[in-house]
């Protein structure tokens, strides 16, 4: 199995007031952040279950941000040694379609994280105990067990045709009420809608306090420690 990589996270602490965002009630609901206790399927498992999305998908971008150490905790996460985007199959084949729909519009999805190993997702809980900001995981910005070790949840943004970002009004991985899906206006408000737009017929939903979280759900999932290459 090839491995996953992700890519620079700002951590942007903003504050609403200074944001001037205004609530918007969301239109879908939000997934849990947090997954019940599952077993931990064998690299066999992985390997079997997962596939990387650009074999479906070629035209789909992928930046994994946790490979690198622009990410939130300074540092690449363990278990990302790859800039390869894996999902379970069934929702590998589900964003193939979302992004010929994408394309349909000219339009390109670009992934900032999709399978997360079980190790990154502990790395994560670890800093945030480090630094004294265990907050983030009560306020639900950081999970303690999450989709994305079960290859289910994807994080990404769309481009335009000349491959630039569309504008989406916080940067991925923003700690704030202002990356709340429907915290937004104008121009921002409109592209994060037409994610929605694009993502939720295909069965993907988003998390409403991150507007580039969405999660897929297949019977008896499982987690996975593959190491991402």
């Amino acid at each position: 199995m090839k491995s996953i990589v992700r890519y620079p996270i700002a951590l942007a602490l903003l504050a609403a007031s200074a944001c001037a965002v205004t609530p918007i009630p969301a239109t879908s609901a939000a997934p849990p952040v947090n997954t019940e206790e599952l077993p931990t399927g064998s690299t066999a498992d992985a390997d079997t279950l997962l596939t990387d999305v650009r074999t479906l998908a070629p035209a789909i971008r992928v930046g994994l941000r946790y490979a690198t150490a622009d990410n939130f905790t300074g540092a690449p996460l363990p278990g990302y040694e790859g800039n390869h985007a894996f999902l379970r199959r069934e929702a590998a084949r589900a964003l193939a379609r979302v992004a010929r729909r994408a394309e349909s519009e000219g339009l390109t999805l670009y992934v900032f994280d999709a399978y997360r190993p079980v190790r990154a997702t502990l790395a994560m809980v670890a800093w945030t105990e480090r630094t004294g900001r265990t907050d983030l995981l009560r306020d639900g910005y950081i999970a303690s067990r999450s989709r994305h070790n079960l290859g289910l949840a994807i994080d990404l943004t769309l481009l335009d045709a000349s491959g630039a970002p569309l504008e989406m009004g916080t940067p991925f991985d923003t700690f704030s009420p202002a990356a709340h899906t429907a915290n937004a206006t104008g121009t921002a408000l409109a592209n994060r809608r037409r994610l929605q737009r694009l993502m939720e017929p295909e069965g993907w939903v988003n998390y409403d306090q991150e507007w580039w979280h969405y999660s897929f759900s297949v019977p008896n999932p499982i987690r996975f420690d593959r190491v991402i290459r």
